[in-house]
């Protein structure tokens, strides 16, 4: 069932492909589990079907809220055609389309690199893969606080299973802390949503931006509590300081396509950190305008000096990547606890340069990991125990992994210059996520910078508040560290080794990391068409009239007229 579309008389099919990201993993999932192990090529090609047409329609609909008809429309869609705010709501506005989007590229790079082996490496891969997609789109499209739940139990479940995907002690390790962060930061989630009901009558996003501005004051502690309780949950799972130490060793220890997918995880919550803080606590909440500001802005940067200095001491690669998501996740909590349209918008630049960079490192690190292992050379500091030998690393683990029936390695088809494309890619990433000209992160942190030192920033020294110089010096601070470390591995990887033998890749786990690094500089050739997209979903985000109405204002279709009985 669909509802009318405020400011949109869209006929035809436009307003159904709201529910097609949900609807297109849960049914390729159910349809994987009915094939069974045995068929794992078609799974396969059905798992890849189904994440490519995800990413499809997800681009659709950022092409209809972006330059349709009516530019910036929110699409609304009720599944169980109830009147709102009783039923489910599913929303798509331009900071939604955006998410779904760089769901289904970070999704689609992944899936193609664990067809290499890993999809072989377990069982239940391809449907847990798709339930995860499941999740995420349906995160970013629910349009409650209950159905947010919902579909974050999803995800996660979805996700302990890819954790702990390939077995081996250090993933059971990591993947046991993982799931028991997740579970308590899953309670504070009942806990703060309870709270909030209890207060308001209402769990539904607009309903709750109508209603928070009439809360008495003597009901302002409850509702703060519960908010506060509910962003400890969100902000867990953006991995903000100090509720961050689960996310380097659950993601160091992962497969390299679920941490490519993890990448967008840690996304997850700034989504519903930004989406919630934005209409909950807007200039019309009255009393609770901007609640919870000032400690967003000091986590966040907290976080990017944790980030930073856990870059300096890391030594292999897996770590610098999720050293990375940290001060990507820092950087962007601290942008958005500014509450500036401008410096919003740019962190979103921000967000999408930086996933797509991560994801890409994530990948690249098995394969550059790879030519040490054949060469013999046991990777530094690298002391976790492997599945079954006590004296093999991780590393060496997951190579001896990869072996098909008769316990051959499954090292793939030679292509032309494999070091040179591991080292081109690797450049590409140091510079994407250090923040370097003329890649796409250097447009972001300038975008943001030029936010932060405009003169509507603040009232200090030169206009600029003493919060925006500090966001100033750490975004700069973590670029130069961020540059270092990931050049010392760049020396101790390509550098310094002597007669190393090149390693032998598949064609299909070049693929991604080409494509994911192809979308980075595609930010930078439409990098005035990106940046302005980002501005104006902040715009619409701090000003939320057009969401609240086209929610609030969404109808259920009405019945057909029942047939004239006939007459004798």
């Amino acid at each position: 069932m669909t509802a009318d579309v405020l400011g949109q008389a869209t006929p035809g099919l436009w307003p159904h492909l709201i529910v097609l990201p949900v609807l297109l993993p849960l049914l390729t999932a159910a349809v994987m589990l009915l094939l069974g192990e045995k068929r794992r090529p078609l799974k396969a090609l059905v798992n890849v079907g189904s994440t490519l047409a995800g990413l499809v329609v997800s681009v659709m609909l950022l092409r209809w809220v972006h330059l349709g008809d009516v530019p910036g429309v929110v699409g609304v869609y009720l599944p169980g055609n109830w009147d709102v705010p009783y039923g489910i709501v599913l929303a798509v506005d331009r900071l939604s389309a955006l998410m779904l989007v760089l769901t289904g590229v970070v999704g689609l790079g992944s899936l193609l690199f664990s067809l290499a082996r890993w999809d072989r490496a377990g069982v239940h891969f391809h449907p847990l893969f798709q339930l995860q997609l499941l999740g995420l789109y349906g995160a970013f499209l629910t349009a409650d606080l209950f159905n947010l739940f919902v579909f974050f139990e999803l995800m996660l479940s979805a996700s302990y299973g890819l954790m702990l995907h390939g077995s081996g002690r250090a993933r059971v390790s990591a993947g046991l802390h993982y799931v028991a962060i997740n579970l308590v930061a899953s309670s504070f989630f009942l806990v703060g949503a309870a709270m909030i009901y209890g207060v308001t009558g209402t769990l539904n996003f607009a309903d709750l931006a109508v209603k928070i501005p009439h809360i008495p004051l003597g009901e302002r502690g409850l509702l703060h509590t519960g908010a506060a309780i509910l962003a400890t949950a969100f902000l867990a799972k953006a991995a903000m300081w100090p509720m961050n130490a689960w996310l380097e060793p659950a993601y160091s220890a992962a497969s390299a396509p679920v941490a490519g997918l993890f990448a967008i995880m840690t996304k997850v919550g700034i989504y519903a950190v930004l989406r919630l803080s934005t209409l909950l606590f807007s200039d019309q909440a009255g009393a609770s305008v901007q609640f919870g500001g000032p400690w967003l802005l000091a986590g966040g940067l907290a976080t990017i000096a944790f980030g930073s200095m856990g870059m300096l001491g890391a030594k292999r690669l897996g770590r610098l990547a999720s050293f990375s998501v940290l001060i990507s996740s820092g950087t962007i909590l601290a942008a958005i606890a500014f509450g500036q349209a401008a410096l919003t918008g740019a962190a979103l630049y921000y967000l999408v340069s930086s996933t797509l960079a991560v994801s890409a490192l994530f990948l690249l690190a098995e394969l550059i990991e790879r030519s040490r292992v054949a060469a013999g050379d046991r990777p530094e500091g690298d002391t976790i125990p492997g599945p079954l030998d006590e004296t093999e690393s991780a590393f060496e683990a997951n190579a001896r992994m990869n072996l098909d029936e008769q316990e051959e390695l499954l090292i793939g088809r030679a292509i032309p210059a494999a070091m040179a494309f591991l080292g081109l890619s690797f450049i590409a990433c140091t510079l994407l996520l250090s923040g370097m000209p003329p890649f796409s992160g250097f447009i972001g942190k300038f975008a943001m910078l030029t936010a932060v030192l405009s003169p509507a920033g603040g009232a200090g020294l030169g206009g600029v508040s003493a919060s925006g110089w500090w966001l100033v010096g750490l975004m700069i601070g973590s670029g130069l560290i961020s540059m270092i470390g990931l050049t010392r591995a760049g020396v101790r990887h390509f550098w310094a080794p002597q007669d190393r033998p090149a390693p032998r890749l598949r064609v299909i786990e070049c693929l991604p990391i080409a494509l994911l690094v192809i979308a980075c500089g595609g930010l930078v050739v439409k990098g005035d068409a990106a940046v302005r997209y980002g501005r104006a979903t902040a715009e619409a985000l701090v000003a939320p009239t057009a969401y609240i109405g086209a929610v609030m204002t969404a109808r259920p279709v009405p019945p057909p007229p029942k047939p004239a009985e006939a007459r004798p």
